[in-house]
């Protein structure tokens, strides 16, 4: 079975194929469209993210192509009616990024509460303006979040 990784995943995964008896993987980073075609003709899986756009015209030469994965979220880089039309599964992976999503939330948060970006701002110019940029403390603070669910 070859497995066209079209994009950088993460390196677990590609050891996780790499593993399997059977799997011809071939990694393709950074790959042009018509070099995607190509890599394309004998896959039988292709895993993407963003930056490979997973055509009508890849899936129609891809004539052993069974999935697709995307890691990520979306699938707005793959031609979901094309695949279905060649009985192609689209599959992603809707919280692969919550973590890091969690994580830059409270970013944002913390950095709500001090004027980080102008203090760094600052430092670059070769000031320290301490009494400029106290912000305040979250220490006895209440965080109201609200949502969509």
């Amino acid at each position: 079975m070859k497995i066209l990784v079209a994009d950088r995943i993460s390196p677990i995964g590609v050891d996780l194929f790499k593993a399997q008896k059977g799997f011809d993987v071939v990694e393709a980073y950074g790959s042009s469209p018509e070099e995607i075609l190509e890599l394309a003709k004998d896959a039988d899986a292709i895993a993407v993210r963003s930056d490979t756009r997973i055509t009508a015209e890849v899936i129609a030469v891809a004539k052993n192509l069974k999935v697709v994965g995307r890691a990520g979220v979306g699938v707005d880089n793959i031609d979901i009616e094309a695949a279905t039309d060649h009985g192609v599964i689209v599959m992603n992976t809707p919280t692969g990024n919550t973590i890091a999503t969690a994580e830059l939330t409270f970013t944002h948060m913390l950095a709500g509460t001090r004027p980080i970006v102008q203090a760094c701002a600052g430092m670059k110019a070769g000031r320290w303006d301490r009494k400029k940029f106290t912000g305040s403390e979250l220490n006895q603070k209440t965080l109201g979040i609200p949502g969509m669910g």
